[in-house]
């Protein structure tokens, strides 16, 4: 078998413009059966049972992966198994989205009369508004493509493409239907980078207590750099009695200080301290403390309350180690 690279590029191409024009095509056909599908799913008090065989199978799985995931409860059942048991799983509160490019496919046409026994609504994505399945149902979506991208016409790859927009655009308009924010979304997708970023706070991942340098403002440099040496943040805070900060100290304040030659046995916290340093308050998202690190190009930020006492500290190592950045 030797590959022909310019055929292949050719066939490639023609086979992401024929499913481009198969899911553009889609847009014409959305009406009051997209619109009556939506209110069957917001209504129901379950789930959203997806089913398919075969590629409509492997396509619902994801589709019902995509609701889940977007605060719409769904799972997938195969019509197979359905058969031998697992149709326990639907209940009259749920709505079935059932998916077939022929409309005709002998597993899940079967299970159609006990969905309609069991009262759980009917929706249909399909290739053919006639068949049996496109007439059994409460709401058809037409998933219809003029020809496969396959050049034999045979393998369902438009029609997939087209039956997966069609997911997502259940799963879009519902979301927002729902008012489904993107803190929702994190919270069920709390093991991932999107989670992290919209769940963790700077509460979660700041250093508190007796971990948080700090010093008076009297405090003599030597005595300085021994609390920002113990602590290792890379920085102290200088605060007074009643612990409101007025100001920092860090790692590159020192280095500049150096260069000057200066005495720095004669000097206190309060001489060599910046004031009005950057700050931010605990219930902040860390990844927004990390967007001011950034930004003012630092790499501390002290954690201050509503009246400006400090509460906590935190640098970039800190949100390293959380995965926020």
């Amino acid at each position: 078998m030797n590959l022909d690279a310019e055929r292949a590029l050719q066939l490639a191409r023609q086979a992401l413009e024929t499913e481009a024009a198969a899911v553009a095509a889609l847009t014409s056909r959305l009406g009051a059966e997209f619109t009556r599908a939506l209110e069957l799913m917001l209504a129901a008090g379950g789930r959203v049972v997806v089913m398919g065989m075969g590629k409509s199978g492997h396509v619902g799985r994801k589709i019902a992966a995509t609701l889940a995931s977007t605060g719409t409860p769904a799972l997938f059942v195969h019509p197979a198994e359905a058969s031998h048991g697992d149709l326990g799983m639907v209940t009259s509160a749920d709505v079935v989205l059932a998916i077939s490019n022929s409309g005709e496919s002998e597993e899940l046409i079967a299970l159609l009369p006990l969905i309609k026994r069991l009262g759980a609504p009917l929706i249909a994505i399909t290739g053919h508004l006639q068949s049996t399945l496109a007439r059994d149902a409460d709401a058809v979506l037409d998933g219809s493509v003029e020809r496969e991208a396959c050049p034999l016409n045979l393998a369902p790859t438009a029609s997939t493409t087209a039956q997966l927009a069609l997911g997502d655009a259940l799963a879009v308009a519902l979301l927002d239907a729902r008012g489904f924010k993107a803190e929702d979304f994190a919270r069920s997708h709390p093991g991932g980078a999107l989670g992290r970023r919209l769940l963790t706070r700077v509460r979660d991942v700041m250093r508190s207590g007796a971990d948080v340098p700090r010093v008076a403002p009297a405090t003599h440099f030597s005595d300085l750099m021994r609390e920002m040496t113990q602590k290792g943040l890379g920085a102290s805070a200088i605060t007074d009695a009643e612990d409101h900060v007025q100001g920092i100290f860090t790692d590159g304040d020192l280095r500049r200080l150096v260069e000057t030659g200066r005495d720095l046995r004669a000097l206190t916290a309060h001489e060599v301290m910046h004031a009005n340093p950057h700050v931010i308050r605990a219930d902040v998202l860390a990844a927004t403390a990390a967007e001011r690190m950034e930004k003012n190009r630092v790499t501390v930020l002290l954690v201050v309350d509503g009246d400006g006492r400090l509460t906590g500290a935190l640098n970039s190592n800190d949100l390293m180690r959380a995965k926020v950045i």
